[in-house]
């Protein structure tokens, strides 16, 4: 019985001596843990009263940090107007396409009227007037069939010429020069056209000097077109 008591103590004490360094080590690391804590929530707090202090300095001088009213003004407005213009820039050709278009209408009406031996005189003069209107592009009021008259009588800008116009433009000043230069040209091309319509309409293609009086005329409209282009490429700056 001594000897199996002995056995008892024996294992006791063995045991809590493999036992102890496990709980010790759990012990250690809870500390080590809790003090790992305390120094993040002094590191935190520390932070905060630096940044609160900073705050508070920041919002003593808002000069310091503040943009002026003209810096934020710029930064504001300049940066969409100039991604705007990049897209107007990109979107040259398709804005220019009506008068691509027109030109093509001008060319192919002087051909038709200095191609020699015609034997149908009057259906060259409807080829040229259907040519002539596709190419003015509702920009001569006295050519404008009724039901574009009547837009126009509401205040609907029926001139494509004029529509592209507005769009180049609409990112420049009401008084920049490259925009009033484009609109006088504006006002030349609709002028231009308006004087190929009425010598056309008064010529007879029979004629040969009538038929060269409305070529030239024809050339006449398509410098203006060419001029009036370029002031559309000078509001896009392309």
């Amino acid at each position: 019985m001594a000897v199996t008591g002995f056995r008892l103590v024996a294992f006791s004490s063995t045991a809590n001596a493999f036992f102890r360094p496990n709980s010790m080590i759990e012990s250690k690391g809870y500390h080590h843990q809790q003090q790992k804590q305390l120094h993040s929530s002094l590191l935190g707090f520390k932070t905060y009263r630096r940044d609160a202090a900073l705050l508070s300095f920041l919002a003593l001088m808002p000069g310091l940090y503040r943009p002026s009213p003209a810096t934020a003004l710029t930064i504001r407005i300049s940066g969409p107007k100039e991604w705007l213009k990049e897209q107007k820039r990109k979107a040259s050709k398709f804005l220019l396409a009506p008068v691509d278009a027109s030109r093509e209408s001008l060319r192919a009406a002087y051909l038709l009227l200095t191609a020699s031996g015609s034997n149908e005189p009057n259906k060259d003069l409807e080829e040229v007037q259907r040519l002539l209107k596709s190419a003015a592009r509702d920009c001569v009021p006295q050519e404008r069939n009724s039901f574009v008259a009547f837009q126009a009588t509401t205040g609907v800008e029926v001139c494509t010429f004029r529509l592209v116009l507005k769009n180049a433009a609409s990112l420049l000043d009401n008084k920049d020069t490259v925009k009033l230069e484009a609109e006088a040209m504006l006002n030349d091309l609709i002028t231009s056209f308006t004087s190929l319509y009425d010598v056309t309409n008064e010529a007879d293609m029979e004629s040969a000097s009538k038929r060269q009086k409305v070529a030239d005329a024809l050339m006449d409209t398509i410098s203006s077109l060419k001029k009036f282009e370029q002031g559309i490429k000078d509001c896009l700056e392309v």
